[in-house]
């Protein structure tokens, strides 16, 4: 059984002093269907008017990462001390433990926003900002969908019974990338909630010969954002940059290790199946794109793409607190379809 955390308190999780990681045990379901199925029955008719929709709404296609007055689903602070603990269940089912702690991190980095942000910020950064939306009905003979969505963290799912069949858009974010200052207890300068999904792309791009660089850069510039953020569909362009074949075997395995950064974040079953879809479809169609600087601190972009999947991450923005580059967002996009729809 997993072991399963939530907040130690509302108030101090809302100020940004206390971490979900370290809360306390409770009850685990035994799956992801056990758990939609214990938070959904938790609910009284208006919460369900809002946290369970239909299959095929078109709710379910919608994403967003910016912080919104509202969006779909059920907020968090909408709920009783007992159904958080039940909503935070179903994401935990959803994700590696290592997923799991990395989105309530990102989640609990809404309470830093809101100190470096100062009085006045206390709607827009809010860690229990976060909306639940269960779309069909649970169950081990049903195909069924889940998304977990507020500012910096967007996981999408689609079920089949017990099965994850899609788990696409899968988008993190972390403002401030690297913390430059202690703001309390799990919150240490020097945290960097999204460290491997950069360091190991610098190591990679560092450690490309001069010719290689010039197949795998792709512009002087980072790009400003991700290509077509919030869309129901990845943006449909054939792979830039180098090829893994044109990779020795060292520079290969900090690519692997690149996309592990992502797929460690799902279940073991989604990122083996992940990887087998890659490996079928063969390496030496991956290929991996830079833009900007190669070094840190300025502006910087990656890609890496396949006929499968799309990875892209952008750090050009500042932090709250005004260091440049120091605002990271990252994405895994499926290119035969987001949302288990066929890719238009």
């Amino acid at each position: 059984m997993k072991r399963s955390f939530f907040f130690i308190a509302l108030v101090a999780l809302s100020l940004g002093m206390v971490s979900p990681s370290v809360s306390a045990l409770f009850w685990a379901p035994a799956s992801l269907t056990d758990a939609a199925k214990a938070w959904v029955g938790s609910l009284d008719a208006t919460q369900k008017s809002k946290g369970v929709l239909g299959y095929d709404a078109p709710q379910r296609t919608v994403w967003n990462f910016v912080p919104l007055e509202t969006r779909k689903g059920l907020p968090l602070r909408e709920m009783s001390a007992d159904q958080q603990k039940l909503a935070m269940g179903v994401l935990e089912q959803a994700l590696s433990q290592a997923g799991y702690q990395s989105a309530t991190k990102i989640m609990s980095l809404e309470g830093v926003l809101r100190k470096l942000e100062g009085p006045g910020r206390e709607e827009w950064r809010d860690p229990v900002k976060y909306y639940v939306t269960i779309y069909g009905t649970p169950s081990a003979d049903s195909t069924w969908a889940m998304s977990f969505e507020g500012h910096h963290l967007s996981l999408n799912f689609v079920m089949q019974g017990n099965r994850v069949i899609e788990s696409t858009p899968q988008f993190m974010a972390t403002n401030p990338a690297e913390l430059r200052d202690n703001y309390g207890d799990g919150f240490p300068k020097g945290l960097r909630v999204l460290a491997k999904e950069e360091t190991v792309a610098f190591d990679l791009v560092t450690s490309l010969t001069d010719e290689q660089k010039k197949q795998a850069i792709i512009a002087e510039k980072a790009l400003a954002e991700l290509r077509g953020p919030n869309t129901p569909q990845p943006v449909d362009e054939s792979a830039v940059g180098i090829s893994f074949s044109a990779l020795d075997v060292a520079q290969q395995k900090l690519l692997k290790d690149l996309l592990d950064s992502y797929c460690s974040k799902m279940l073991s079953e989604v990122s083996q199946e992940r990887t087998a879809l890659i490996e079928k479809n063969g390496w030496d169609k991956v290929k991996f794109a830079w833009a900007g600087p190669t070094k840190p601190g300025i502006g910087h972009y990656y890609r890496v793409q396949g006929p499968s999947f799309l990875v892209e991450f952008v750090n050009t923005q500042p932090d709250a607190a005004g260091n440049i580059a120091n605002h990271i967002h990252c994405v895994w996009r499926d290119m035969t379809g987001d949302f288990n729809l066929p890719a238009k």
